[in-house]
């Protein structure tokens, strides 16, 4: 199956009189990794989970390969998106392959077993996690970062050309951190994930969107963003961001307790629509002195 091509567009969510986003817009090419990053609270959370049908937008759209995502069959979607949520699945009372399996549902009849195809699949997405050795292990008395891989080997099992995850990288050590970064990169699919390691979403993400607020306020390459400006306005902390000698991406290295008063800004760019396989936009200044990947 091909890379999906998606598109946010004008996207609102309230709760009550409480904007959880307002009005984003966003897009990701057939085959882009794109990463969501924010503070907490910021809405990364909420715009996912309207992107995978959990929270109807007030206003906006979510499209798929065109096709308005809540328009479409819950099947025919989940022929397409898989999505990995931040929740750990505790309380599930199945063998770890059984949750995996589930991930082959959509491209069954009710009461249809599992193929050879079938099997072949959940074993080598047991395997591309580092979990087939927990196979025949109660989900429900994993870890949480072992439920965490067996959750994303349950989205691997589902062949999605669109992949959505909320912080897939919670729970996990380092190694398996890379690991799962590094899948992800290589899948002939669309992936839209949030992630709060900045050097993380700088090395493995095409672009990135920013939002604080609810809002998007920039977008663009890891090095078009990743600014010590943004940082310092965005998460409130001091930065220096350089090029990695040997990745080429950029470094965030946190300076904690200088002051972020320190920083200034150059006069901010004229605010100009995203343009399709171009730069980002941002509202923001860019730092001085800002390095390009």
């Amino acid at each position: 199956m091909s890379a999906t091509e998606l598109a946010v567009e004008g996207l609102t969510l309230t709760a009550g009189a409480h904007h959880l986003v307002r009005d984003v817009s966003l897009t990701a090419r057939p085959g882009e990794v794109i990463g969501l990053v924010g503070p907490n609270g910021s809405g990364k959370s909420s715009l996912l989970r309207a992107v995978y049908r959990v929270l109807r937008p007030d206003t906006g759209c979510v499209r798929v390969n065109g096709a308005d995502a809540w328009s479409l069959p819950v099947r025919r979607l989940a022929r397409t998106l898989a999505a990995v949520v931040q929740e750990s699945g505790a309380g599930i009372d199945l063998t770890v392959r059984e949750v995996v399996a589930m991930g082959r549902t959509p491209h069954k009849r009710l009461l249809d077993g599992d193929t050879a195809e079938d099997a072949r699949l959940i074993g080598a997405a047991l395997e591309a996690v580092d979990a087939a050795g927990l196979a025949g292990r109660s989900f429900d008395r994993l870890s949480g970062g072992e439920r965490q891989r067996v959750l994303i080997a349950r989205a691997l099992a589902q062949q999605p050309s669109l992949l959505v995850l909320d912080e897939p990288t919670n729970h996990l050590d380092i190694r398996h951190q890379l690991d799962v970064l590094g899948i992800l990169r290589r899948l002939p699919a669309t992936v839209l994930v949030a992630l709060h390691d900045l050097n993380l979403a700088a090395y493995y993400c095409d672009r990135l969107y920013v939002l604080r607020a609810g809002e998007v306020i920039a977008s663009g390459t890891p090095a078009e963003v990743l600014t010590p400006y943004l940082l310092a306005e965005v998460y409130g902390v001091t930065a220096e961001v350089a090029v990695h000698p040997r990745t080429g991406a950029p470094q965030v290295t946190f300076l904690p307790g200088e002051p972020t008063a320190a920083i200034r800004p150059v006069a901010p760019p004229p605010h100009r629509p995203a343009q399709e396989g171009s730069g980002g936009t941002s509202p923001l200044p860019e730092e001085p002195g800002g390095s390009s990947r």
